[in-house]
């Protein structure tokens, strides 16, 4: 049901990119070949219901919608998850017990504590009622950040928590906590990665980037095991203009 969970499962990639407000850009990008398309609520000036008609227009559609929410809170990741999207990325997150209380607030009873809107179609269609949960609560991606020291030197005791799909590296705040801002490059940087990849590693966990930093090759992070990530997509979009173009004669 969640093609992107499948993928990781495999032990492939997936590339995303940001989503926006406007429904027909959305529709043409949930058609493109990405995997998913990221909302973003944390550092815009959008709330999450105003992504309605926009995560609608994606329905049915090859790309997943996943939203990033403000901060660790069940109301927002509840008005995310009625929306629709396939999976919720939580900002800051750096203890044992955040993680714990993000994941419930995604799941459903027996494993969580989130509140009920009805089956509005998205995860399919079912007999039993409590198969529906049973997919919501197997099949959502569960995504939080690693942003801090303070997340490091707890990284083992934050993938202990069952249910954890992804865990997301927010690449600027990283720098900063490193003492390397914005330095991608570095040696210590390229060292805090490192370390949470292994930690990922032995918990079966997928470390994933927000971004691949400007310049740098997304294959180099991939063959140190990130295998969640967004792309911008408006310079893929203009080389294809300019591909297309170039075979029409205009002279």
């Amino acid at each position: 049901m969640n093609t992107i969970k499948d993928r990781l499962k495999a032990g492939k990639a997936v590339v995303g990119t940001a989503g926006s407000v406007s429904e027909e850009n959305m529709a043409l990008l949930a058609d493109s070949g990405l995997d998913f398309l990221l909302f973003d609520t944390q550092h815009s000036f959008i709330e999450p219901k105003q992504y309605q008609r926009a995560i609608a227009a994606m329905r049915g559609k090859p790309a997943a919608p996943i939203m990033r929410v403000s901060e660790n809170r069940p109301d927002l990741i509840c008005f995310a998850l009625d929306l629709g999207v396939r999976g919720v990325i939580v900002p800051m997150v750096n203890t044992k017990e955040e993680a714990t209380a993000m994941v419930r607030a995604c799941k459903y009873s027996p494993d969580g504590d989130r509140s009920h809107a009805g089956v509005r179609g998205e995860w399919g269609e079912y007999k039993d009622y409590r198969d529906h949960l049973d997919t919501v609560n197997n099949d959502l991606l569960i995504i939080p950040m690693i942003e801090t020291q303070q997340a490091i030197a707890n990284i083992d005791e934050i993938l202990s928590v069952p249910g954890i799909d992804v865990l997301l590296v927010g690449p600027s705040d990283l720098s900063i906590e490193l003492d390397v801002p914005l330095d991608y490059p570095s040696d210590t940087y390229q060292a805090g990665l490192d370390t949470i990849a292994e930690a990922c590693k032995r918990h079966d966990v997928v470390p994933g980037m927000y971004f691949i930093p400007p310049g740098m090759d997304p294959n180099f992070y991939i063959e140190k095991g990130f295998k969640f990530f967004t792309m911008p997509w408006a310079p893929w979009a203009l080389q294809g203009v300019e591909t297309a173009l170039t075979g029409i004669n205009r002279d």
